[in-house]
């Protein structure tokens, strides 16, 4: 009975250790998302599916997410029921493999979805003179970024007025614009991989604590089963 308990105790700690770890790490996620979502406030009026903005989306969900599994699994492990636990673990897992289908699909179907993105932009272009909103996006988008148009300044054709293009795809103020070369979305797109970069390898160390998270987890339950056993 007491090596039961010493080994419960032992898988306590270390299963409330690697939450506290989890929920921290839910916390940067978090924190992330903000702050991707702060410094691109400027485009939210384009469409979501623009990379930047499904990012920081993504990493809102996924900190709360994280925050309040971690919390929950620490919860258990100071508990010790046997409900917590099991809540925790198959929150867990359903977040692990949906974490796996998300990583294959963003790898096999990456292009298409770079289509659909790059698609939804020309789409908004129709509404530029007619959304304020759209139109204050595009303009900052471009002059931060120093881009014109999705893939090129073609894009803008037929979508304003006489097809000129706007003030915004100019590198200056002269009569005949000298526009910029670089497309908007590969641009963007390359600033939010240069920002994000060392996420990536925080993500893995998340989800390496998951992996252990998950396997503490059943064997804190399988003890405090054990130990159960044992007084009965």
């Amino acid at each position: 009975m007491s090596v039961s308990r010493g080994c419960l105790c032992c898988v306590k700690y270390l299963m409330f250790i690697f939450n506290l770890i989890f929920w921290l790490g839910g916390c940067g996620l978090f924190g992330v998302g903000v702050w991707l979502a702060f410094t691109q406030s400027e485009f939210s009026s384009l469409p979501l599916s623009f990379p930047s903005l499904s990012a920081a989306n993504l990493l809102l969900v996924a900190g709360g997410v994280t925050m309040v599994t971690g919390f929950l699994g620490c919860l258990g492990a100071l508990k010790e029921q046997k409900c917590l636990l099991m809540t925790f673990f198959v929150i867990l897992l359903i977040l692990v493999l949906t974490e796996v289908a998300l990583i294959l699909v963003l790898s096999l179907y990456h292009e298409e979805l770079d289509k659909k993105a790059k698609d939804d932009l020309r789409k908004g272009m129709n509404d530029y003179r007619k959304n304020k909103g759209l139109k204050q996006s595009w303009d900052n988008m471009q002059k931060i970024f120093k881009c014109c148009g999705v893939s090129n300044q073609t894009d803008w054709h037929n979508k304003t007025d006489n097809g000129k293009l706007p003030d915004s795809c100019c590198r200056d103020n002269t009569e005949h614009c000298h526009h910029w070369e670089e497309p908007c979305y590969e641009k963007a797109k390359d600033w939010l991989l240069a920002n994000i970069t060392s996420v990536l390898g925080f993500g893995i160390c998340i989800g390496i604590v998951q992996i252990l998270a998950l396997v503490f987890s059943m064997l804190m339950y399988c003890q405090i089963l054990r130990a159960e056993k044992y007084m009965d």
